[in-house]
């Protein structure tokens, strides 16, 4: 099979279009043949180790544990282990393939549990790629803050793929939500559902005289002190410096919100296994509008 593998740490140009073994799935786990990747924080920072204690967890002077990049994945089951009941070959599915990543590759092998799901009959394989990582970091970090019907949130970097999800759960739970955002991305938050938007290049959204139940920094941009200017008395600020705390039916709470049309992917640019150092470039860039897709399978059209 084709798989994009890194050997060492640096920049885009590090990824190396490689072919590797098939592989085998575990009892507990099925075989995916992928439709859709994308390129997420999580693969750029630990394609070049960045923070340094990235390489704590996959090798010191070089990559050991993880050699095939791709945190999210979209495809169809091709087979499954001995133990597994709740999918089938066959059966379409969307997921997160947790810190054993794997997703730049034609085939791979993931544990079968709540970080998987049946895809929405209602989205495309590319859109449904996009949600796990970013979807389920907006939506735990709302979670972990109490967010609930009433509450006044504002989302600092909402225009990226956590923040461009934040949006719409936090609406989706009845909040009125404030988006920090660029000029160029101003329409879209609107878009996605934001009630007030804040430019950061033209106003300090720290300054601002109105009070929020919740400010949640979607990018790891600003800090909490700015954060808590702005917080109601008991108010919450959570960031994606941290990590949120997981529900163990959480990307079905996501499935639920886009069959309901709640729940969309912001896609910018689409790229393909052999592209794929273009893709890390623009994602590392700072400058993407929701999510960077890789497709493995050309979409039908």
């Amino acid at each position: 099979m084709k798989a994009v593998v890194y050997e060492k740490y640096g920049g885009p140009e590090v990824l190396q279009l490689k072919d590797l073994p098939k592989p085998v799935p575990k009892d507990n786990e099925v075989l995916v043949k992928v439709h859709a990747t994308t390129v997420t924080a999580g693969d750029w920072r630990l394609r070049k180790a960045d923070p340094f204690l990235a390489r704590l967890f996959n090798g010191l002077f070089k990559p050991t544990r993880v050699k095939v990049l791709g945190f999210e994945i979209a495809g169809v089951i091709e087979e499954t282990g001995a133990a597994v009941t709740a999918f089938k070959k066959g059966d379409p599915v969307f997921a997160s393939c947790g810190f054993r990543f794997g997703g730049y590759a034609e085939y791979t092998c993931l544990k079968a549990n709540e970080l998987m799901a049946i895809k929405p009959a209602n989205i495309s394989f590319e859109e449904a790629a996009a949600v796990p990582i970013g979807g389920l970091t907006a939506l735990r970090f709302l979670k972990q803050a109490g967010s609930k019907a009433g509450d006044k949130v504002l989302i600092y970097g909402a225009s990226g793929s956590v923040g461009s999800f934040a949006i719409q759960i936090a609406k989706a739970m009845g909040a009125e939500v404030t988006a920090v955002c660029s000029t160029t991305n101003l329409e879209l938050v609107k878009k996605l559902g934001a009630d007030q938007v804040i430019d950061y290049t033209r106003q300090d959204y720290s300054a601002i005289q109105e009070r929020f139940d919740i400010v949640f920094d979607a990018v790891g941009k600003t800090t909490g002190s700015a954060g808590k200017k702005i917080l109601k008395p008991g108010g919450r600020f959570v960031t994606v410096k941290k990590n949120p705390k997981s529900g163990k039916n959480d990307l079905l709470h996501l499935k639920e919100l886009i069959e309901a049309g709640k729940l969309i992917s912001v896609i910018d640019r689409r790229y393909t296994l052999e592209t794929i150092r273009e893709a890390h470039a623009y994602a590392e860039s700072f400058r993407k509008k929701g999510n960077v897709v890789v497709n493995i399978i050309t979409p039908e059209v």
